[in-house]
């Protein structure tokens, strides 16, 4: 198993800990450099000063010219090393010759060191390497008063004394770099811990990859996907969410959507804006139907809520097939209970000729036919212009069909259906599966609504300028709530095996993709609906 990389929290805490002691280090060394440079220039200067105040002094000029210039010399120059705290002051013939020196064993040695210059009547400084070590030193002429060089005089400190001045200051410059380096640390763990936290304690690597597998499975998926923050902005979404909600493209970099934006109804966006817990919560669009879900999410680290990640799935296809089986479904019982009623039918013709009444079973047989024939609904004439050929399924065939059916369905639960279709003069204006759809679910509930009292139902269908209008009336006790009953489960009755509250919602469902209106009356004496379809028409 390969060994785990450092996070990036630890790469940045230990890069920066590692610039703060270089930078620490080279700081020092440039501040003992820049103090020792000061410190031997001060020497420079200081051993200037003393050199040239010896060398003008009356006294010295006139011990040098003496035949033993040390005799006196020598204390003046040790007292005067005290008084200046310089290390070294020696006096010396144009020759090298030491009149003066700390160390009296070297009097009367040659000096050590430059004196060209002053020869030639300058004051110059050095560092050179003497008998007391490297040393900061100044030498000046000593000349009488025609201006000749009689003597020299070399001062100076050593550089081991400079270096000990430059300890006090190293140790301020050394406890200085320590609390750099403390409080930098600090701040870099503070950082660091925050990065920690954030990232999850991943490293780079581990983030790149991370990512790419997101950002794969964000589009992959077929299902809208949006992310949330707490401040009520969609920060992050995939491209069917893009599609389902009319949001940009989603693209590296892009900038939060206010949902205030959204071009959403008002309570998905409610829903969205809330952070609520949602679990397949159904919201319809100006095109769509939407079920949603809905989780907050939570900080791994702190359980701190971040924000809600919803995703969004689109079931309008899925509608329009449950709608179109719900059409097959009552297609199928409608032929179910007029086989049950022609059976009933056939079984009283078959008795009555068993009795040998075959004139009677002749006689019911063709009232039997008759009454069906009356009973039938009028479709457009084949030959019209625009009609149907005999052998072609055409809405209107559907819609006799259909009626057909629900007639004997009605008839069986003791409801009375009429159905007056004189004013279909033209095709009507849907496919058979929406007709099903729409003028079965209504027909449906108002038999459902009449069947405890056994009432009636009306059925009206007319035709005009491409425009078609259904318009079913039952005496039943009404609708008590309009609003929540074109919602999908809702019912005035309890659910059975399948459900129950899917009808309105089908029927408003085949308006929207048809174009059209439904409009419904309602009391305590039943209730009327009214469905007006025309192609093409935005719904209101």
């Amino acid at each position: 198993m390969a060994p785990r990389r450092w996070s990036i929290a630890t790469r940045l805490f230990a890069l920066q800990l590692v610039f703060v002691v270089v930078g620490v280090v080279v700081g020092g060394a440039w501040s003992w450099a820049s103090a020792r440079a000061d410190l031997e220039a001060d020497a420079a200067e200081k051993s200037e000063a003393v050199a040239v105040s010896i060398a003008r002094n009356p006294f010295v000029v006139d011990q040098a010219a003496t035949t033993d210039p040390s005799e006196r010399l020598e204390p003046y120059a040790l007292d005067l090393m005290r008084r200046t705290h310089t290390d070294f002051i020696t006096i010396m013939a144009p020759d090298r010759t030491r009149w003066t020196h700390p160390d009296r064993a070297e009097i009367g040695q040659p000096f050590r060191g430059t004196i060209a210059p002053a020869l030639s009547g300058k004051t110059f400084t050095e560092t050179f390497t003497g008998t007391l070590g490297p040393s900061v030193r100044a030498v000046t002429p000593i000349t009488d008063r025609d201006g000749r060089v009689i003597g020299l005089v070399a001062a100076g400190v050593t550089v081991a004394n400079i270096s000990s001045a430059l300890v006090p200051r190293l140790g301020s410059v050394v406890l200085l770099a320590l609390a750099v380096v403390a409080v930098s640390a600090l701040f870099s763990w503070l950082l660091s811990r925050y990065l920690g936290r954030v990232t999850g304690g991943r490293g780079p690597e581990e983030l790149a990859r991370v990512f790419a597998s997101y950002e794969g499975v964000l589009h992959s998926v077929h299902e809208g996907l949006v992310v949330i923050d707490r401040s009520g902005d969609v920060v992050l979404h995939n491209d069917r969410a893009a599609e389902l909600l009319h949001l940009p493209a989603p693209v590296d970099g892009q900038r939060p959507v206010p949902l205030a934006s959204l071009d959403v109804p008002e309570g998905l966006r409610t829903l969205l804006a809330s952070g609520d817990r949602a679990v397949d919560e159904t919201y319809r669009t100006a095109d769509r139907v939407l079920v949603v879900n809905q989780e907050m999410a939570f900080s791994r680290a702190s359980s701190r809520p971040l924000g809600t990640v919803a995703t969004i799935r689109d079931q309008t296809e899925l509608l329009h097939l449950s709608g179109e089986l719900a059409a097959t479904r009552t297609l199928t019982d409608a032929l179910r209970s007029q086989t049950h009623e022609f059976a009933n039918r056939l079984h009283a013709v078959v008795a009555l000729m068993e009795l040998g009444r075959v004139d009677e079973a002749i006689r019911f047989a063709s009232d039997e036919l008759d009454r069906h024939a009356d009973a039938r609904v009028a479709g457009p004439d084949p030959d019209a212009p625009g009609g149907a050929a005999a052998d072609v399924v055409t809405p209107a065939d559907v819609l006799a069909a259909v009626l057909d059916g629900k007639r004997a369905q009605a008839h069986e639960r003791g409801v009375s259906l009429t159905a007056d279709t004189s004013g279909v003069t033209e095709p009507v204006a849907a496919a058979p599966g929406d007709v099903i759809t729409v003028l079965g679910n209504l027909v449906d509930n108002a038999v459902d609504a009449t069947a405890e009292r056994r009432g009636t139902v009306t059925v009206t269908v007319t035709t005009i300028g491409g425009h078609t209008r259904f318009v079913v009336e039952d005496d039943g006790p009404g609708i008590p709530d309009l609003d929540a009953a074109y919602g999908r489960g809702w019912s005035t009755k309890s659910a059975g095996p399948e459900g129950r509250g899917f009808g309105l919602d089908l029927v408003r469902s085949a308006v929207a993709r048809i174009g059209g209106d439904v409009s419904v009356s309602t009391g305590p004496d039943g209730s009327t609906f009214v469905v007006d379809l025309t192609p093409g028409r935005v719904p209101a």
